[in-house]
């Protein structure tokens, strides 16, 4: 069960190197969004760390 955690939130970091990839492949890339998710993945990374 204590893995699960770490696993869940490295599954979400890859979703959102998923999206911000995609998203800035895109012709006109959304850079607001693009910004939030690369937050969201900090966070979690700082997360991970301490796990």
């Amino acid at each position: 069960m204590a893995q699960s955690r770490p696993h869940a939130l490295l599954n979400k970091h890859n979703r959102l190197q998923e999206n911000i990839s995609r998203e800035m492949q895109r012709p006109n890339p959304d850079d607001f969004q693009i910004q939030r998710w690369k937050k969201e993945k900090l966070v979690i990374k700082e997360e991970l760390a301490r796990a």
